[in-house]
């Protein structure tokens, strides 16, 4: 028997050496990042530190921006100020105007112990972190030290102004290089993990890290270029804007937490008055989720569509007498598109999802359209199938009989449901009990 997690949008975890086989990318980013910072710890444990009050500075610096790491919409683990730290630190060429000498392997060393460091009261309590998040930060940092410290001496300006350029240029160059780096490797361990596109996840990592990388990339040069002047109290002086920054954008992940929590809320109050069965949204959810992945569609529209699904029965609450075990697809059309209405209705009321409330009105019509406004939105699809293979297979989703209902969706003579979307559904379906 399979149950709810059949239709979950990740399958259970293996462990072991099952889980290399499943996320090969993730498991490669990860030891390629340990592998540098050990690399780089050893290698300076040998030659020595230079500049040590310098490096015990900025190491301090990077343990408390990773002791402050946060969590942003889609799972992203960021340390803005360590990351902002460790940049800094790259890219240092004077300290109150005496040239600084410390090698890139230096670099990658304070950055590790910083980590580690900043990582351990996490760890203590419970809080093991992201660990391919915190090795792609390693990893930017990697790309920026070995693009940049082997030329430091060369880039040290002189006494006049207009020798800066050359450096500023190149640390500006390294911080955009390292940006796509790190959107890169998040696309690929995204794109593994929910079986999505490439192309489609890169977009939406570029989406998502454009604002704060700006601002870490952008702080983490002005870390540099104050501390030639003001020495390391120029630390504390560029290290407060960030620090306003991550705030807003922790704000930011709390507030999209609390609605999806209210919508997750919202959602039960069907099952809670008997109208659907228990769990019918969440599992509606789940494999509205799986089958956008397939479909390509971007992240902000698979949030829509998980709200959307969450609360595509909402309108049952208008009915007086339930349908029996809450199965829409058993109803009349003109009862479906009712339910769909006010559903619609309902959450158009928040004021703030109107683009949910469409999906939700346009779920019951057939994938070609019956009206003016032409074909239904992709979410509005989805959810039609999503919510047929519910209601059609239950809470035991027994594979013969998903495979049977799935073979029925596709058989629809009457072009209610939309055989792309069919087809993605059985795919998702299909990974999700392949890695079970």
């Amino acid at each position: 028997m399979i149950t709810e997690e059949f239709y979950s949008m990740r399958a259970p975890r293996r462990t072991g050496a099952w889980r290399l086989l499943d996320e090969p990318v993730r498991v490669l980013v990860i030891v390629v990042a340990a592998a540098f910072a050990a690399g780089s710890l050893l290698w300076t444990l040998v030659t020595g530190f230079a500049d040590a009050q310098t490096a015990l500075a900025f190491g301090v610096l990077i343990a408390l921006g990773e002791l402050a790491r946060i969590t942003l919409p889609g799972n992203r683990e960021v340390a803005p100020v360590a990351s902002a730290g460790a940049i800094g630190y790259t890219f240092l060429l004077n300290i109150g105007g005496d040239h600084v000498h410390h090698s890139g392997w230096q670099v990658l060393a304070v950055v590790t112990v910083g980590f580690a460091l900043g990582e351990l009261p996490h760890i203590a309590a419970g809080r093991t972190p992201e660990w391919s998040d915190l090795a792609r930060r390693m990893m930017v940092i990697v790309v920026i030290t070995l693009a940049f410290r082997p030329f430091a001496g060369d880039l040290a300006p002189g006494a006049e102004e207009s020798q800066w350029w050359p450096a500023l240029l190149l640390m500006a160059v390294l911080v955009l290089a390292g940006w796509l780096t790190d959107a890169v490797i998040a696309a690929a361990i995204r794109a593994e993990r929910l079986r999505a596109r490439l192309t489609v996840a890169f977009r939406d990592e570029l989406r998502a890290h454009a604002g704060l990388g700006m601002a870490i990339g952008s702080s983490g040069i002005l870390i540099a270029l104050a501390s030639t002047i003001t020495g390391l109290a120029g630390l504390l002086v560029f290290t407060a804007p960030l620090l306003v920054t991550q705030v807003a954008f922790r704000r930011f992940a709390e507030v999209r937490l609390t609605y999806l929590q209210t919508v997750r809320a919202l959602s039960r109050v069907t099952e809670v008055g008997g109208y659907v069965a228990t769990g019918h949204s969440r599992r509606v959810s789940r494999l509205a989720k799986s089958i956008g992945c397939e479909l390509g569609m971007r992240e902000s529209d698979l949030l829509e569509l998980e709200y959307a699904a969450l609360m595509h029965d909402i309108g049952q609450l208008s009915l007086r007498d339930p349908i029996a075990s809450g199965a829409t697809v058993f109803a009349l059309p003109r009862e479906q598109r009712r339910i769909a209405e006010l559903g619609s209705a309902v959450i158009r009321e928040t004021g703030v999802l109107d683009s949910v409330a469409e999906l939700v009105r346009r779920q019951c019509e057939p994938y070609g359209g019956d009206g003016d406004d032409g074909p239904p939105p992709l979410g509005s699809r989805v959810i039609k199938v999503a919510n047929a293979v519910d209601d059609l297979v239950g809470e035991s989703g027994d594979p013969e009989r998903v495979q049977a209902v799935l073979e029925r969706l596709r058989m629809d003579g009457f072009g209610e449901y939309d055989p792309e979307v069919v087809e993605a559904a059985a795919r998702a379906i299909e990974r999700a009990s392949c890695r079970w």
